[in-house]
């Protein structure tokens, strides 16, 4: 089975009309992604069309190169 790899993209805001999901890999079957960032209707119509599973990877750190917070 193929499997697509995603996480959430991390400088989007709440309810700004940009697409939400970054793809970070794809495994099995013969799919070439040609976008960087896609909507979740998106992934879940390609996933459906060629029977691969949708992997949402978990958000990691707070986006800045030191791992600061402030």
């Amino acid at each position: 089975m193929s499997k697509i790899f995603v996480r959430e993209r991390r400088k989007i805001g709440q309810g700004e009309k940009k697409p939400r999901f970054r793809v970070v890999g794809v495994i099995g079957g013969d799919l070439k992604v040609y976008a960087d960032h896609m909507r979740k209707n998106e992934l879940e119509a390609i996933a459906a069309e060629t029977g691969a599973q949708v992997i949402y990877l978990p958000a990691h750190g707070t986006g800045k190169k030191d791992g600061s917070r402030g």
